[in-house]
């Protein structure tokens, strides 16, 4: 005796929570790996978040910008080697109002370093930066040995 299924009941999947669960468990885990990049020991590390970095290389220079917004200039500690650039800051931001006998206290602290590869070699001794409207951009030049020299090659029909 065969037993056909009423086709609604074969097209049904079965419910599994747990992979939904451990789904989001590896969001989450994703999203705190971006927060707390130095695995979030529970220290005095606190939660960070690594700045957003941008870099364009031209044949003279590679040109690197990193959001940092809410800091001084004098806040940052960047170090620049032939083949790595490293920015590291404190964090340290407090603000206060008080509104109809009420006082509003918020305060944001965090550490954060970002260390940076380079494609190509550069001169330290040429490096520029500029720190404006939470943006840091510096300008590595290449040295003369690393830039790119182009040789125009004329082909000619036979």
């Amino acid at each position: 005796m065969a037993i056909t299924l009423w086709k609604p009941f074969r097209d049904l999947q079965r419910w599994e929570p747990f992979q939904e669960i451990e789904s989001l468990q590896r969001e989450m885990n994703r999203l705190f790996e971006r927060l707390m990049p130095n695995g979030g020991d529970g220290g005095t590390s606190g939660m960070t978040l690594v700045p957003s970095a941008e870099m364009v290389e031209t044949a003279d220079a590679v040109h690197l910008k990193l959001e940092i917004p809410g800091m001084e200039a004098k806040d940052l500690d960047v170090q620049v080697t032939e083949d790595t650039v490293s920015i590291k800051g404190e964090r340290k931001s407090e603000t206060k109002t008080e509104e109809k006998g009420i006082v509003r206290s918020e305060f944001h602290y965090g550490k954060f370093e970002r260390v940076i590869p380079l494609p190509t070699h550069i001169q330290t001794d040429k490096v520029q930066a500029e720190y404006k409207n939470g943006i840091l951009a510096l300008t590595l030049p290449k040295p003369d040995s690393e830039k790119q020299k182009f040789v125009k090659v004329n082909v000619g029909q036979q």
